[in-house]
């Protein structure tokens, strides 16, 4: 009984002895309760972001279609790139504030050459749960050791065609069975699931859904399929988006069977498996059926600049204030201040279209 308030309360070792097999979830539940969440990170919608994406690089060795321009893009000056001091600066202040998972992007990440130092020191951060990579898959195999040594917990690898020639038409580039072979060495060294992302697009890929389907039944594979999204440079057009909901009757024309999944509440996939299947099946719905509302996400270019969202065009510079001298304290306030701007949802496929934006590369994803 507590003296002050009168009010009979159990400690946490009496629940042990009455409840141990529901002490850890009860433990979880008063921490997310009862523990304030950074302010800073909280937008105006009480969105809580603990997660952030770092993109490494500009650079990447493939030149996909939905994510470079034809033409390439202007590279950023080297000096005006974040330094691995700076990027792991930035890092321990987002988790010293409530970043819980941390998502290395590009570009492509592992062509950065000093990207096993970076994941070693944020493996050293305390109260970060989660560092995952999404990468091309060309140089994954050869370097998947190094990368789980240094802490490496998900791989995200992107796949957008199952048939070679059809894959280095979309990239621009040769190394499909590169890709293969990195898939394929993440699922040997235990990943799981390893996810697959696959950008839709009408007239190239989408009569391989199927195909992809069929990866899952006896692979631990997450394959992803994601709307085709508008950004700078990429030709989008509403006819070349194959929504969501077109892509799951399509599958269920083949496995009527296909059966939902329960995902968490931030969770941008919708998550389906085949009965009988190792692995299951994800969409991404950016432009047909947006998750704003649940979106915990923030991310960092590797020019130093804070995007809320990825299809918003305000940025903030965060390298020039760490370049200023700026103590933690005043980039939390910017930090904060650019979260609170954070509109409620995007501005829909068709505004998003015509919106000035980079090309994906440049944003990171």
């Amino acid at each position: 009984r507590n003296s002050k308030t009168g009010v009979n309360t159990v400690s946490s070792r009496q629940w042990c002895l009455i409840v141990p097999t529901t002490v850890v979830i009860i433990k979880e539940k008063l921490r997310e309760d009862n523990i304030p969440f950074s302010s800073f990170l909280t937008d105006n919608f009480g969105r809580r972001h603990n997660y952030l994406r770092i993109s490494l690089t500009e650079k990447c060795n493939l030149r996909c279609q939905y994510c470079m321009p034809e033409e390439g893009v202007k590279l950023t000056p080297r000096g005006q790139l974040l330094s691995t001091t700076e990027v792991l600066t930035l890092a321990r202040l987002f988790v010293k504030e409530g970043v819980d998972k941390i998502r290395l992007t590009g570009g492509e990440p592992l062509i950065r050459p000093d990207v096993l130092d970076i994941i070693a020191e944020l493996r050293k951060l305390e109260g970060l749960k989660t560092i995952a990579v999404t990468t091309n898959g060309m140089n994954l195999a050869k370097l998947l050791p190094l990368l789980k040594d240094a802490g490496l917990d998900l791989i995200n690898i992107s796949l957008d065609s199952l048939v070679p020639a059809k894959f280095e038409f979309i990239v621009r580039r040769k190394g499909f069975h590169k890709v293969m072979e990195g898939i394929d060495k993440a699922i040997e060294m235990g990943y799981d699931p390893v996810k697959v992302n696959c950008v839709v697009m009408r007239g190239l890929n989408e009569d391989e859904l199927l195909d992809f389907v069929g990866l899952t039944e006896k692979k631990p594979l997450e394959v992803r399929f994601i709307e085709y999204m508008p950004f700078d440079g990429n030709k989008w057009n509403f006819k070349k988006m194959v929504s969501y909901q077109e892509m799951l009757d399509h599958i269920r024309q083949q496995w009527p069977d296909l059966e939902s999944l329960q995902t968490g509440h931030s969770d941008t996939a919708k998550t389906f498996r085949v009965p009988g299947f190792k692995g299951q099946v994800g969409f991404i719905t950016s432009m047909s059926d947006h998750f704003c509302g649940s979106c915990n996400r923030l991310r960092i270019t590797a020019d130093g600049n804070l995007k809320v969202c990825l299809f918003g065009n305000s940025e903030v510079s965060l390298r020039d204030v760490l370049r200023s001298g700026a103590s933690d304290e005043d980039l939390l306030q910017i930090i904060g201040a650019a979260v609170g701007r954070k509109k409620k949802q995007h501005a829909g496929m068709f505004s998003i279209s015509q919106m000035k934006n980079r090309p994906m590369i440049l944003i990171g994803g």
